[in-house]
């Protein structure tokens, strides 16, 4: 009897000794991958290495499927591929009565970074709290079957989710910002890492509180950043290499907010136009001038920025923000070589069209945008205003439709509106106003702030814990 207890324990040590060894061999960082990383340990070219110590972005890959698809469908980035959140589509939006059906659902860890589509495929930000890593995940559209996650090691605590990114996506690559600022380039078909970045590192950039909220840009394949940090306020990068082609020194001294910058043609010169903590700027997008400041306001300076600037005329954009701070329209201008800027109005979020997370929408001569938690009688409305009269409303949501933070996308003729408790609805514009014409509960959401995405007649939501997919055609 004693024997056979001293054999059991012996077993069972056994057991979890090895069972110990295989998880601590999948956990253990890895110490061999930079021998497929050279010349330096992120794939970038000479020069640009970094220390050994460093976060190893995109270290582990895993796949789980090969699927092919005939969908060729594009949601290429945040606001889509035109950047106005705004798509024009063949296929005829169904909005006869009736729920549209669920094609599939993913369980994610806790999070707002929404997806980009791609001929057939599906790619968002994930971050595992059991491996404490940040995912790029790549799904097939039409199943829902995850296909493989690119993933690396970054501790951080949860705050209000993790991930809050949108990718931007092409042919030959698709791009990536982390919550701790770590920018991720990989293949989009077979997920091989192509470069990396630490712009915290690189740039001394200093993360916003809620982790980086900034969708990265690509213009003519050069990726756009807004570092933001003591070593560059903007930077251009070869979007296949990660070699810096440009750089805006910071010279305002703005720091990251959780805003994305908007490339804007002002006064007939191609601006990228970024709202930071601080102020506001204008770089030169043009060939040859690339990273030069034009101009900068501190005339406006919202202690947290989430919306981005929206372009409502030839040279003027307008602004908003939360936690009190209101909407602003502001107009800049060009003589000769010179840039300035006026403020045409500015006003607290009781007294005009204004937003705390979503960035409004530009459509027929209207903004659009849901009012923030202190925008007085209008809280929570879906509002229709004029961008020459930002204190009175064309139209308005009725008093039980009420949207948080939730999203906004307009698809033909028809605006959807997602309630952050999970709730879908749409609306058909008429004249301008906005006509009901269905709603339908998707989850029992919580916290459904990330943008919607649309393609092949797919309709893709999410909320903290959640992303479903849905047939709209």
């Amino acid at each position: 009897m004693k024997d056979n207890k001293i054999v059991q324990i012996i077993t069972l040590s056994t057991v979890l000794l090895y069972a110990g060894l295989i998880l601590g061999w999948h956990l253990m960082p890895s110490r061999t991958d930079f021998s497929i990383q050279a010349p330096g340990a992120d794939n970038r070219p000479e020069g640009l290495t970094r220390s050994t110590n460093d976060v190893k972005i995109g270290e582990f890959f895993m796949r789980y499927e090969v699927a092919a698809s005939s969908l060729t469908g594009k949601w290429t980035r945040f606001r889509g591929s035109s950047n106005t959140n705004i798509i024009k589509t063949p296929e005829a939006i169904n909005v006869a009565p009736g729920d549209y059906p669920e094609i599939w659902s993913v369980e994610t860890g806790e999070g707002h970074a929404s997806p980009v589509i791609y001929n057939g495929k599906v790619y968002f930000l994930d971050y595992d709290e059991k491996l404490s890593s940040d995912a790029l995940r790549c799904f097939a559209l039409d199943t829902g079957k995850e296909l493989w996650r690119r993933w690396y090691r970054v501790p951080i605590k949860r705050n209000h989710g993790f991930s809050r990114s949108i990718p931007v996506i092409t042919d030959e690559y698709i791009i990536t910002i982390g919550p701790e600022g770590h920018v991720m380039c990989c293949d989009p078909e077979n997920g091989d890492m192509r470069w990396s970045l630490d712009m915290q590192k690189e740039y001394e950039t200093e993360v916003p509180f809620w982790y980086t909220g900034q969708c990265p840009l690509v213009d003519n394949d050069v990726l756009i950043l807004a570092p933001a940090g003591k070593k560059a306020l903007m930077t251009g990068l070869n979007c296949h290499t990660g070699e810096t082609l440009w750089t805006t020194p910071n010279t305002p001294a703005l720091k990251m907010s959780h805003s994305s910058i908007m490339p804007m043609t002002l006064n007939g010169v191609k601006n990228y136009v970024y709202v930071g903590i601080g102020g506001i700027c204008g770089v030169s997008a043009e060939v040859n001038k690339e990273g030069k400041l034009l101009w900068h306001t501190n005339s406006w300076q919202p202690s947290v920025v989430a919306p981005s600037p929206v372009q409502v005329a030839d040279n003027r954009f307008f602004m908003t923000a939360g936690y009190g701070s209101g909407g602003v329209m502001i107009e800049v201008n060009k003589s000769g070589g010179t840039w300035n800027t006026v403020v045409l109005d500015k006003y607290k979020p009781n007294a005009g069209l204004s937003s705390e997370q979503q960035s409004p929408i530009f459509y027929d001569d209207m903004l659009i945008s849901v009012m923030p938690k202190d925008g007085g009688r209008l809280r929570g409305k879906l509002v229709c205003y004029s961008p020459d009269d930002l204190h009175t409303p064309l139209w308005t949501s009725a008093a039980d439709e009420k949207f948080g933070l939730g999203p906004y996308l307009i698809i033909n003729n028809f605006l959807f509106a997602f309630k952050d408790d999970g709730e879908l609805y749409v609306y058909q514009f008429e004249g301008k106003s906005m006509k009901l014409l269905k709603k339908q509960s998707i989850m029992d959401g919580r916290d459904a702030w990330g943008p919607m995405a649309y393609a092949d007649g797919m309709l893709i939501v999410r909320d903290a814990h959640t992303v479903k997919c849905l047939k709209i055609i």
